[in-house]
């Protein structure tokens, strides 16, 4: 006699809709997992991250408010509308200070984002790579700046990527190694190595 399989866990999952979710719908679902993400009117969720994933944002995040002017902020893994059907969620933005209206504020529009950065895991390595970088640009974000770790000692690179207001598509502008140090979308001087993770 064989024993019937049981399920300590059962979870229901959302049913889509027929023509997919929008970005209302992904502010009101209810028990969405965190730093769900709406691309393309389905519902993407967030596996575990590594280590490297939170300490490069972290660098990042606090390498950016050091030198922001006041007319920008900073801001790590929040929503930013680019259409009705796509609500992806930047591991970093710098947005307009005038579209932080107070504590409350759960997303920001893509008007409103000067800079969007992705930190790839091999998890979203073709959304970020791909998908995303597609997007921000038909939105208009000006920058756009890839993350990844490269090679044996896991250190990481920063492909740094302006948008071609004629071909409406990013272009690459620069690719840095141990230091980042960029002009736009305001001065940055971000020492990237793998020893500035490590102090973290």
């Amino acid at each position: 006699m064989t024993a019937e399989p049981t399920t300590a866990h059962s979870s229901r999952w959302p049913v889509p809709p027929q023509d997919g979710y929008t970005v209302d719908d992904l502010f009101t679902l209810p028990d969405l997992p965190p730093h769900t993400e709406l691309i393309d009117g389905s519902l993407v969720f967030v596996s575990p991250q590594r280590d490297f994933h939170t300490t490069m944002i972290d660098l990042l995040v606090t390498g950016l408010r050091s030198t922001a002017p006041p007319e920008v902020k900073v801001r790590r893994e929040m929503t930013v509308v680019l259409d009705r059907r796509n609500g992806p969620e930047p591991d970093v933005s710098v947005v307009r200070t005038e579209a932080i209206t107070g504590l409350d504020v759960t997303r920001y529009q893509a008007a409103d984002v000067l800079l969007a950065v992705e930190v790839v895991s091999p998890d979203s390595e073709a959304r970020d790579r791909e998908a995303k970088p597609h997007k921000y640009a038909t939105a208009g974000i000006p920058h756009f700046w890839l993350v990844e770790m490269t090679g044996t000692d896991q250190h990481p690179v920063v492909r740094v990527y302006e948008l071609d207001p004629v071909t409406k598509a990013y272009a690459l502008t620069g690719i840095h190694h141990d230091r980042l140090k960029t002009g736009v979308p305001f001065p940055v001087d971000i020492d990237i190595s793998g020893d500035a993770l490590k102090e973290l």
